[in-house]
């Protein structure tokens, strides 16, 4: 029984990459029955080494599944160390009694891994977020392949091919159109070959001493204000105005309290409030 399974290591990455090939292609393919019985041991016993062995001879088939997704750019020892993971857990979740061979259960668990490690390394920004976006990341790229740059007819195709809205098609044709850039200039560039980098345009402005000045000095003024409104009122409706609106623990009093509080019924509370908001309006817009 294997005791242990062949990883990507070594040396170097492509002398790593070299030997777990070697290692996996040299794993011996179970028959159906062998598969079942293995799967039956892990399955009712945890038997780990089961486990293992169905796992070591069904690596091929993520190679070969890892090989289809190199054109995105990506280590291919990442894309199979993914699609490995996807494996296992294809492995665990396996019921050798629904008559499904493993290799046919296990792809729709390695791609999904794959597809996810893509999604996220493809480039430093997110390109897909939502459902839609994810679907036609792989899509797109097949339909560029085949259509060069998509026209209105393409989009439209593609569209009700894979039922997203067309506006969401040309917005993950536009984001895979994009390459990331730097946001600081390298610099070993010099001045003539040196692009302009978002760090020289993209301003910070929230710590810009103007802008937190004029901010202060408009708080301020507002306060002022406020305080002048107040005091155009009366003790009572100083009071109503404060408790249901100004309280400093944001615990807003009801017209229910007031109304109790000065033995009157909270439609005359809410009276009051409205005809103080009025006296104070005109100090505030001044």
């Amino acid at each position: 029984m294997l005791n242990s399974l062949p990883v990507i290591s070594g040396g170097s990455v492509d002398t790593g990459l070299s030997s777990f090939l070697q290692a996996v292609n040299a794993a011996p393919m179970l028959t159906a029955e062998e598969e079942k019985s293995l799967a039956r041991k892990y399955r009712n016993e945890e038997d780990l080494d089961a486990a293992r062995q169905l796992i070591y001879s069904h690596m091929r088939f993520v190679v070969r599944t890892a090989r289809g997704f190199t054109g995105y750019g990506l280590p291919l020892a990442d894309l199979i160390q993914e699609g490995n993971i996807g494996l296992m857990k294809a492995v665990k979740n396996f019921d050798p009694d629904r008559g499904v061979r493993l290799v046919s259960f296990a792809m729709h668990w390695i791609r999904s891994e794959i597809y996810d490690y893509i999604l996220k390394n493809w480039r430093i920004v997110k390109v897909a977020t939502t459902k839609a976006q994810r679907k036609l990341f792989f899509n797109l790229r097949k339909s560029r392949k085949r259509l060069g740059w998509m026209n209105q007819d393409d989009v439209r195709s593609l569209s009700n091919n894979l039922d997203v809205p067309e506006k969401t098609v040309l917005e993950m044709e536009s984001r895979m159109s994009g390459t990331d850039v730097a946001f600081d200039m390298d610099s070993d560039n010099d001045d003539d070959s040196a692009y302009v980098a978002p760090a020289g345009y993209l301003a910070d402005n929230r710590y810009n001493p103007e802008a937190m000045y004029e901010k202060d000095t408009a708080t301020s003024r507002n306060s002022d204000k406020l305080e002048l409104a107040l005091a155009q009122l009366d003790e009572r409706s100083q009071d109503i105005v404060q408790k249901r609106w100004l309280n400093p623990d944001d615990k807003k009093a009801t017209l229910t309290e007031l109304a109790d509080k000065y033995g009157v019924s909270a439609e005359r509370i809410r009276q009051i409030e409205k005809k103080a908001f009025s006296q104070m309006k005109g100090e505030l817009v001044a």
